[in-house]
């Protein structure tokens, strides 16, 4: 038996509770994981209240990222007590996830554990920091340079926008954040932000084509905010998109993309192929000052978890939450 947050779904409601698991339960596959922590994510807050349609197989233990050692395989690449981290791949929606002590789950979903990083930090970066990478990864493919000029960061006090203000700034960015919580300015200038500016500029409808002022932007809200980033990106701009936390819509027009020749990037970190979640790390490991960590990320136990969560869907929560599933 092992300790879990389990997400049931029946006659009786919808509901989340912290329960005793019995290992014969857990679901097909050929890594079992000895996990030590695992993190509270936008997508994990969405399972366990039930206020989006994040489950899609009951019962489940939610958790989109763990990290921990190997405690049996069959999978070729991995063996008893290798480290190892998890990302994404359904985990927590279609898959029992990483917010209970023990995990069984296909071992090509599995990314060694980077020899920079403790559990701890791997999770204090997390799903959240993974996609900031690929959003950085992105802008560079597309040829956005220190140089070209501005990038915008919204949601900048949480886990996206904490880790990408941060790898942006140390890579020579100047990094404008945007929040709706003004007393996080300080934080947000020590992890290197050069200016902050208060969400309602942005979430409100704007015109088509703004004045243009960012050579990048990474986005982790949607809705008229993207599309107002979108409207005062600079000529052959570029923005990652990767979040929804103002809504799904996205109220545009075409100007920004045939006038001004911007592009709009999609970032899916779920399903993203194993060598750029290889890469991503590999450039964690180089690009993010690991003594920022400890600004980003609070650690909780995993009876904290729930209570957290309607609040971190509230705005209430800074940065990232890593979870020790041992306490």
């Amino acid at each position: 038996m092992f300790k879990g947050i389990l997400i049931e779904k029946d006659e009786a409601g919808y509901r989340a509770s912290l329960t005793d698991l019995d290992e014969a339960g857990l679901p097909e596959g050929d890594v079992t994981v000895r996990v030590s922590h695992s993190t509270l994510n936008y997508k994990d807050a969405l399972a366990i209240t039930g206020k989006g349609p994040v489950v899609r197989k009951f019962p489940m233990v939610p958790g989109i990222d763990l990290a921990g050692t190997v405690g049996h395989s069959t999978h070729p690449d991995y063996k008893t007590g290798d480290s190892v981290i998890l990302n994404g791949w359904g985990v927590g929606e279609t898959h029992w996830g990483g917010l209970a002590q023990k995990a069984r789950i296909n071992g090509d979903w599995l990314v060694p554990l980077p020899e920079q990083f403790t559990p701890q930090q791997a999770m204090a970066i997390g799903t959240a920091g993974y996609t900031a990478m690929l959003c950085v990864l992105t802008l560079e493919r597309h040829g956005v340079t220190p140089s070209d000029g501005e990038i915008l960061v919204t949601g900048a006090a949480g886990g996206v926008g904490s880790v990408a203000t941060a790898i942006l700034s140390r890579l020579g960015f100047r990094v404008v954040a945007v929040s709706g919580r003004p007393a996080e300015a300080d934080y947000l200038t020590s992890l290197g932000a050069v200016e902050v500016l208060d969400r309602a500029l942005f979430e409100t409808p704007g015109k088509p084509l703004g004045k243009e002022r960012w050579a990048g932007a990474v986005d982790v809200v949607g809705s008229h905010t993207l599309a107002n980033v979108c409207a005062s990106t600079k000529y052959r701009g570029v923005v990652a998109a990767c979040g929804l936390a103002g809504g799904m819509d996205f109220p545009a027009t075409v100007a920004p993309f045939i006038l001004r020749g911007v592009t709009l990037a999609g970032i899916d970190s779920v399903m993203c192929p194993r060598r750029e979640r290889l890469e991503a790390w590999r450039r964690l490991g180089s690009d993010l000052d690991i003594s920022k960590l400890a600004a980003i990320s609070n650690e909780i136990g995993l009876s904290e978890v729930m209570p957290l969560a309607a609040r971190l869907l509230n705005g209430e929560v800074r940065g990232r939450v890593v979870v020790d599933v041992n306490r």
